[in-house]
């Protein structure tokens, strides 16, 4: 798998060893790879690759590895000092990859003894700052070279100083000090170089640069007070000289020859940023590493970064956003923080990191432990204020991105993120609330204060903005809330408010199409970080009763527009999902009742004008699922949400003669009905929904299935039948479950006439005899002949189908014995025997899983001599 550079050890048949230990191997595949090109060299070096990667255990003994490794290690160092093949780009590629994979399979402990070791060291070092000094034909392999120094440097401390060549130790540090030297000075001229030579830029490829990130932590803390040292040295006169050149400018009217190095300035800056951000986030918190002082190294590095942000965001409101840095730049600020975040800033309630002690949560004079003194040391260094200062210092950045960089998606994007795994904590949110900037933020949740609410292709930012917002919102108690929730949401029900007081003309004019999105967006992240009954509650009774029917006109009047519906539907998915048993009214409430109605009107008016839509409008094949599909498994989803919700009392409807239950059923099953089983196999996300609803009716709602046309509910059977021998195990457990639920309906309410549905039930298998008899079938093949990925879920309907028909297990058996031989045939046939023994004739739970133990255990026995 070349994604990664780990390709694993590889089990290799004992049988080939003596092949893979005749030295003869390797050199055939050394001389190859260097008497040819490309294709034919490349592939010589990923066959080296594999022979490297073979399990430790082939070898006999580890004096029979280590002469391997030897080989393989002369080999490499030849190739590496005559640079033999790694002109051409393929090779070169491949033995990045064999240099990181030497490490992988071999440690450190076995290369410091192999002979040439130092050599090879020091050739492999050269390699990788001739690889980083030429990045325009290497950045795709770099980190390849970064992840052999990363893991020969993780093994260090397991390795003794006087074990194998001497002065190994002094020897791997000085390569990796070259390397991290080379590796920040060439990132930094790369800069100039992309501008002068219009190349691609190596900040524009994510995967890339997260590669090479991953990997910098470990190599650039093993001499770290040196790499501190080194960055330091780099980053203070590029600071100095942006410094300078902002003080010079006026914005109205920039130079071109001052813009360029604005611009060479913020790159270089952006790449010191970036591993500024990968070195501190990879500080350790175990006890063998606190009492090191590398937190001060991390807060001097942090402290620069934290002082460009201020100088930065200070350019930017003076300007009023007008003066922005490159986008680049402020992506290295948001992936720093984030790093910071993660290492720094979850201890929010430890200490105050005041200089006058330590104050832990519940213990005022308590003895600070190693955690919390270098905890405090790394705030107090970095002299930019406590925890609570420097989290401002974020979170004013976070409301600065979201104020002036409302058309960068990617700007807007991660700074939410950042925003929302702040919030994330406990401790955490509770700090936040504490921050002026975290109330402006609440109080100021608008387009007027944040333009990025409004730009086109920012919707989804809305979700994640309004539910972060929800979620600090309702970290404290009702009485520590910075503000009422009322207060909160006003904005959101003042909108509301006019969108339903336009007629269904003025709902369905374009210019209203914007604001109704936006609004149902941001409803559903409110909804989404709703948690409890109190919290639940808020919402409903703002919404109740005066909006509800907004909702209703929405899906009558938008139903051809997927924008609009996919909003409306994902929100009310959001709002009928009992989640944590939210959605939970007094006993004497008809809150259920209601928020079910208001669902079937909603699904109703969508369902039955989509239908009727789509019926007369043809849809091209690459539209068919964004432009009808996705409507549809919305709103089954909708629909499986309300009904498991177990906040209704369905037979009410029925009591008193209402039909919104029975609408909702007719629509959905209208739904699946026009959609052809190629296409819900197609889509995997309305397969989903469609077994889902299904198994749902077939649970909860069998009188409706079993009130159907028999053709109807064969089609819908048929469909189940499919989903069961899907690959997806997820989707076969769903299909089973609605078996199990039919055959178990069937056997236990068999002999009670006086039901109508028993009645109706046995008039299908009559008109239908062979439907239990192929479900049998196919479970049983799939429990034989199939993968074991999912066997569980599968076997579950066994034991209800065959008590439900022992016909159609009879049927079964008398088909399978007559596949096979004699001498086989005695065998299934005491197999079957023993699959019968002591289970009894009922669907008990304890009966169910011995029944299952011994499907397994039939499994086992038969697929050991069955033939097909």
């Amino acid at each position: 798998d070349e994604s990664s550079e780990d390709v694993g050890t590889i089990q290799v048949p004992s049988t080939w060893r003596s092949v893979i230990q005749d030295s003869e191997t390797l050199n055939l595949l050394l001389h190859f790879y260097s008497t040819q090109e490309p294709p034919k060299s490349d592939k010589a070096m990923e066959a080296i690759i594999l022979l490297t990667s073979c399990r430790r255990s082939l070898f006999p003994t580890d004096k029979d590895r280590a002469a391997f490794l030897g080989r393989l290690l002369n080999g490499i160092t030849i190739l590496l000092r005559n640079q033999t093949g790694l002109e051409h780009s393929e090779n070169y590629h491949q033995f990045c990859r064999l240099l990181g994979r030497l490490k992988a399979n071999y440690q450190l402990s076995e290369l410091v003894k192999a002979t040439g070791y130092t050599e090879w060291l020091s050739l492999a070092s050269s390699f990788t700052v001739q690889s980083m000094q030429n990045w325009q034909l290497s950045r795709n392999s770099i980190h390849y070279l970064l992840a052999l120094f990363g893991r020969l440097v993780a093994a260090v401390p397991y390795v003794r100083p006087d074990a194998g060549a001497k002065g190994h130790t002094k020897s791997l540090e000085d390569a990796v000090g070259s390397v991290v030297q080379n590796y920040v000075d060439c990132m930094l001229g790369s800069v100039q170089t992309v501008l002068q030579e219009e190349c691609d830029d190596p900040l524009d490829d994510s995967g890339s640069l997260t590669e090479q990130l991953e990997r910098l932590p470990v190599i650039c803390r093993f001499q770290y007070a040196k790499v501190g040292t080194l960055l330091v040295e780099r980053f203070d006169p590029i600071m100095a000289s942006y410094q300078n050149a902002i003080a010079t400018l006026n914005n109205n009217n920039i130079p071109v020859q001052t813009q360029q190095k604005l611009t060479m300035l913020e790159g270089q800056l952006t790449w010191l940023v970036y591993i500024i951000g990968a070195v501190v986030g990879g500080h350790s918190w175990s006890t063998s590493h606190l009492d090191d002082g590398e937190e001060r190294i991390d807060a001097t590095l942090s402290r620069r970064v934290f002082q460009l942000v201020q100088l930065i965001d200070f350019r930017c409101c003076q300007s009023n956003g007008t003066a922005l840095c490159d986008s680049k730049l402020e992506s290295a600020f948001l992936f720093y923080f984030q790093n910071f975040r993660r290492v720094y800033m979850f201890m929010w309630d430890q200490p105050t990191g005041s200089s006058s002690g330590i104050v832990t949560a519940g213990k005022v004079d308590a003895q600070p432990t190693t955690k919390q003194r270098v905890y405090k040391n790394m705030f107090d260094f970095m002299a930019m204020g406590d925890h609570t200062q420097v989290a401002n210092l974020i979170v004013t950045k976070v409301g600065n991105n979201l104020k002036y960089w409302p058309s960068n998606e990617e700007v807007i994007s991660k700074t939410l993120e950042l925003f929302h795994d702040m919030a994330s904590g406990y401790s955490s949110s509770k700090l936040l609330l504490t921050l002026d900037t975290v109330k402006y933020l609440l109080m100021n949740h608008t387009a007027a204060a944040f333009p990025f609410l409004e730009v086109k292709g920012n919707e989804r930012h809305r979700t994640t903005f309004h539910a972060t917002l929800t979620r600090l919102l309702f970290s404290s108690t009702a009485e520590e809330m910075p503000l009422p929730f009322d207060t909160f949401i006003d904005p959101i029900c003042e909108v509301l408010r006019q969108l339903g007081s336009l007629d269904a003309q003025g709902l369905k004019s374009p210019q209203v199409r914007t604001p109704l999105i936006g609004v149902l967006r941001d409803l559903r992240g409110i909804a989404s970080s709703l948690h409890n009954r109190r919290t639940y509650l808020m919402l409903f009774e703002r919404l109740f009763p005066e909006h509800f029917p907004l909702l209703t006109r929405i899906s009558e009047v938008w139903y051809d527009d997927p924008g609009v519906t996919t909003s409306l539907l994902k929100f009310m998915y959001e709002f009928v999902y009992n989640k944590a048993n939210r959605v939970n009214f007094e006993q004497s409430s008809p809150n259920g009742i209601l928020l079910f109605r208001t669902t079937s009107d909603v699904i109703c008016a969508y369902g039955k004008n989509s239908i009727a839509f789509h019926s007369q409008n043809t849809v091209p094949e690459t539209e068919v699922y964004k432009q009808k599909y996705k409507g549809f498994a919305l709103s089954l989803d909708v629909l499986v949400a309300a009904l498991s919700g177990n906040y209704v009392c369905f037979g009410v409807f029925q009591l008193y003669n209402d039909p919104a239950l029975d609408r909702a059923l007719e629509v959905a099953l209208q739904m699946i009905l026009s959609i052809s089983l190629d296409d819900v196999m197609a889509y995997p996300k309305l397969s989903k929904s469609y077994f889902s609803f299904l198994e749902i009716l077939f649970r909860s709602h069998i009188q409706v299935v079993l009130a159907l046309t028999t053709p109807t509910l064969m089609s819908l059977l048929n469909a189940v039948h499919e989903g069961l021998q899907s690959s997806d195990a997820p989707l076969s457990s769903i299909c089973a479950t609605s078996v199990d639920h039919l055959s178990t309906y069937y056997y236990t309410n068999q002999n009670k006439e006086n039901k109508p549905e028993v009645a109706q039930l046995k008039q299908h298998l009559a008109a239908e005899p062979n439907l239990f008899a192929g479900l049998t079938a196919t479970l049983f093949n799939l429990l034989l002949f199939g993968s074991a990925s999912n066997h569980w879920a599968v076997m579950r309907p066994m034991l209800s189908l065959m008590l439900a028909s022992e016909r159609s297990f009879t049927q079964y058996k008398d088909q399978l014995m007559s596949t096979q031989s004699p001498a086989n045939q005695s065998a299934l046939n005491e197999a079957f025997d023993k699959l019968l023994a002591d289970v009894s004739r009922n669907l008990e739970s304890q009966n169910r899983d011995r029944f299952t133990q011994r499907l397994t255990a039939f499994r086992v026995t038969t697929r050991s001599f069955l033939t097909l």
